[in-house]
């Protein structure tokens, strides 16, 4: 009768393959070790280790500040306003917003402090015969008129 092939299998050492494989990386990774170094080098000569030091030293109380910060009233307010300030910038055609910032620059933004004289009665009523001008008036008057009713729509009508 025939005898089984007894198969003995060798006991594995996970820690010598790994020891293995780290005396192999550095020649097999050079290249990406050496950047590595040149980055840490970096890091190192900006103190930027030093400032991550530091805050995983201090994470609870920068944490317990920065909670702090941001349960007071003025920081909820703040944040509330740069979300609207965000959705109104989104919500604005930039070919206006071009148009605006065309006319700031052209008025505005050519000298240090813009010199106009004031216009003259008839000057100034001969200027209202501009289309262009009364398209911006209208635009303002627009504006003002939305404001307006949002103001009053907010405050519950208190007064007209």
């Amino acid at each position: 009768m025939a005898r089984p092939i007894a198969f003995e299998m060798p006991a594995r050492d996970p820690r010598k393959e790994l020891l293995a494989r780290l005396e192999s990386a550095p020649a097999e990774h050079a290249e990406a070790l050496l950047d590595a170094y040149e980055l840490l080098q970096q890091l190192h000569e900006k103190r930027v280790l030093g400032l991550l030091r530091g805050a995983l030293g201090a994470s609870d109380r920068i944490l317990e500040t920065a909670v702090t910060a941001a349960e007071a009233p003025d920081s909820v307010r703040a944040l509330r306003n740069a979300i609207i300030l965000g959705k109104m910038l989104g919500s604005i055609n930039p070919e206006l917003l071009q148009c605006v910032a065309v006319a700031v620059s052209e008025t505005l933004g050519s000298e240090k402090k813009p010199v106009i004289d004031p216009p003259g009665l008839f000057s100034l009523l001969s200027e209202f015969r501009q289309p262009e001008l009364r398209r911006s008036i209208a635009l303002i008057n627009r504006f003002l008129d939305v404001l307006g009713n949002e103001l009053k729509q907010a405050g519950g009508g208190q007064r007209e």
